[in-house]
């Protein structure tokens, strides 16, 4: 039986004059090139690891878009492997990164060129799905809103039913997340839960009774089409009977379960008006 070393990074670009450029490190241990990354701490969310070691390595404030391939590899050590798993990021500020022990030089290079610069095939390969995904222009976070009880125990209005203590509790550690993606509009179902779970980003919110449960998927479906159409990033909050047939809807893909856990949710991807990818968002604590 071998141990996995649980890590994550990114792929994080900028915009060039020709392209895109991506950041690379060199790390003098190895006297290597590679892509930012490091180790999950433990009880460590992979996609807040992946923000904090890009960080950690490059000085650069990096902004998850889309999921990139996992690799998995030997470590030289005896039975131990590693995991790591990419995202795509959007590169929000940056500065430049004084050398030490571990990370001699962090440089910017064409995105084209980095392959030749990397010293593993693995990396390059990670790479190479990046440069094979269209710009991501629009990402929608649509997430299930956090426990609320029991609905046949609340005596009012369902409409009303408020989150409990577990529920408060997820929808911090859900909104920890959400804030990774710097959302820049809020959208939640007319309920009380919904709004309940997305107050702790701490940002204004529209509600939309479109994303409510009896809605139809379709509608709903076309709605977050029109919330991704003028780019950035949005988080829309719903419920569990509607997510599925909505996913279904967007996606077209009748063979996927989008069942969704309270406190969990998805990130949609977009390219324009073309729909690129769709990722779990599941919190630790879910």
């Amino acid at each position: 039986m071998s141990t996995v070393v649980r890590s994550a990074g990114g792929v994080v670009w900028r915009p060039a004059r020709d392209g895109v450029e991506i950041v690379l490190v060199h790390r003098p241990r190895y006297d290597d090139w590679s892509l930012p990354k490091g180790k999950i701490d433990p009880g460590e969310h992979e996609l807040a690891a992946a923000v904090r070691e890009v960080h950690e390595e490059t000085l650069v404030h990096g902004v998850p878009q889309a999921r990139l391939p996992s690799i998995r590899y030997l470590t030289g050590a005896p039975g131990v492997e590693k995991v790591v798993d990419f995202w795509s990021m959007r590169a929000l500020v940056w500065q430049d990164r004084p050398a030490d022990d571990e990370i001699e030089e962090a440089r910017w290079v064409p995105a084209t060129q980095a392959p030749a610069l990397l010293s593993y095939a693995h990396d390059r390969g990670v790479v190479k799905a990046f440069l094979e995904l269209p710009p991501v222009t629009s990402v929608v976070a649509l997430v299930r809103h956090a426990r609320a009880g029991k609905r046949k125990e609340w005596k009012g209005p369902d409409g009303l039913r408020p989150l409990d203590r577990d529920g408060e509790r997820d929808a911090e550690a859900l909104s920890g997340l959400l804030r990774l993606l710097r959302p820049e509009r809020v959208v939640s179902a007319t309920p009380l839960r919904c709004q309940q779970t997305v107050e702790p980003l701490g940002l204004p919110f529209a509600l939309d009774a479109t994303f409510d449960e009896e809605r139809s998927p379709t509608a709903a479906a076309n709605a977050l089409r029109a919330l991704a159409a003028p780019g950035g990033t949005t988080v829309v909050c719903s419920q569990g009977k509607l997510m599925p047939p909505l996913l279904v809807a967007l996606t077209g893909r009748t063979n996927v379960d989008f069942h969704t856990r309270k406190g969990s949710g998805w990130i949609i991807t977009f390219s324009g008006d073309r729909l690129l990818g769709w990722e779990p968002l599941r919190p630790l604590t879910v």
